[in-house]
């Protein structure tokens, strides 16, 4: 089954996640609970449980009544990052792939569709909420719950902020995620992973090209 169940602070926190991938919200950004609580017609409490969630992956820093901000990433470990990507993203992508529904197949192609429609529209803060969305509906669908905390994590430290704004990144998404929803559409799951491999190695090449070994700037 990949129909996943969730309590209103995942649901929160899921929003928020996405909203930071997407740069809707900043690294450094302050956020107070009462205004997110009044944005989604919640109440405090799954507000307050979610952004504990999140700073507990490093997605923000500081809960206690000073307030919580978004953290910054992780510029000076994204090689060491890099390597825990390519040892828990494809393992997570296969497992996907053997479990996967013709209906998870669809939801993936939907959410790639509205992911191409930004590019093409150069919606890039849709674009890469699109991308998130689509990584972790994958992810969420080998039904691995420890691996898939360990790859929040990661995502939480990773500069995709960098990688988004990088010469011909935007377009090298699009083919590469074209190339994996081929493979998942074959459900061959050592090609699903292979791709997935390649997707991660190729943001990772071009942004030790672009970037070079020194440390880049991070956005404000």
């Amino acid at each position: 089954m990949n129909v996943v169940f969730k309590t209103k602070e995942s649901q929160v926190a899921d929003l928020l996640r996405e909203q930071i991938m997407s740069g809707e919200l900043k690294r450094g950004q302050k956020l107070k609970q009462a205004e997110i609580a009044e944005s989604l017609h919640l109440s405090i409490t799954p507000v307050r449980e979610a952004l504990k969630l999140l700073e507990a992956e490093g997605y923000v820093l500081g809960t206690s009544h000073r307030g919580a901000v978004v953290a910054p990433f992780q510029i000076d470990e994204v090689d060491e990052l890099y390597e825990l990507r390519l040892l828990f993203e494809p393992k997570l992508a296969r497992e996907a792939s053997r479990r996967m529904t013709p209906e998870g197949l669809a939801e993936l192609v939907a959410i790639n569709e509205t992911m191409c429609d930004a590019f093409r529209k150069q919606d890039w803060p849709r674009m890469r909420s699109a991308n998130y969305r689509f990584h972790f509906r994958l992810y969420e669908m080998a039904d691995q719950v420890q691996t898939l905390h360990f790859v929040r994590v990661l995502w939480a430290k990773y500069p995709f902020d960098l990688l988004s704004v990088m010469p011909n990144r935007t377009a090298d998404v699009v083919g590469e995620h074209g190339a994996l929803l081929d493979a998942l559409t074959e459900r061959d799951a050592r090609v699903v992973a292979k791709q997935l491999q390649a997707h991660i190695e190729s943001g990772h090449r071009g942004f030790k090209k672009h970037y070079g070994t020194t440390a880049a700037p991070q956005k404000k």
